[in-house]
């Protein structure tokens, strides 16, 4: 089965800048989306549409198909209750990544400077501004149910979950 819309699609990718490994999902679970639903980065999805399992390709995506371009001055004070993914860290710390959800949904944000109650954010994405290499293999294509378009992400073996 070819990559097509409202495809289930998982596969596995290694990002990178230049010679400078970035991450990786090799170590863990591969990544699963909704083809043609607007959840993954423009310049990605492009380059997986008509692909089928086993395929392995590079691309290398500019800016404007990935994260965006950097933009200066995006910095918000955000209240340390709204930040997310401290993990088993004890407290957050400049230079960490925090995911903050707003009515437009969640982002990355980076942590610039903490204080007794309140962040100063850099709203850019991380990756903003970067060109990026992603090695993908395709693990897996199928027909996506009815239930995963419905609610817009692809389920697990135990179900949604939520």
């Amino acid at each position: 089965m070819h990559i097509t819309k409202d495809t289930a699609v998982e596969f596995h990718y290694t990002l990178s800048e230049g010679d400078q490994h970035i991450e990786t999902s090799t170590t863990d679970e591969p990544l699963s989306y909704i083809h043609g639903n607007d959840s993954m980065l423009p310049g990605l999805e492009k380059a997986l549409d008509n692909k089928t399992t086993g395929d392995k390709f590079s691309v290398t995506l500019s800016p404007e198909e990935s994260y965006g371009e950097f933009k200066e001055g995006l910095v918000q004070r955000i209240p340390i209750k709204h930040l997310q993914g401290l993990g088993n860290n004890k407290a957050w710390k400049a230079g960490m990544s925090a995911i903050v959800e707003s009515n437009q949904g969640k982002h990355q944000v980076t942590i610039i400077k903490v204080g007794k109650f309140n962040a100063d954010c850099d709203l850019n994405h991380p990756f903003a501004g970067k060109t990026l290499t992603f090695d993908v293999e395709v693990i897996s294509v199928r027909e996506a149910t009815a239930e995963e378009l419905s609610h817009g992400h692809v389920h697990g073996a135990g179900g949604c979950g939520h």
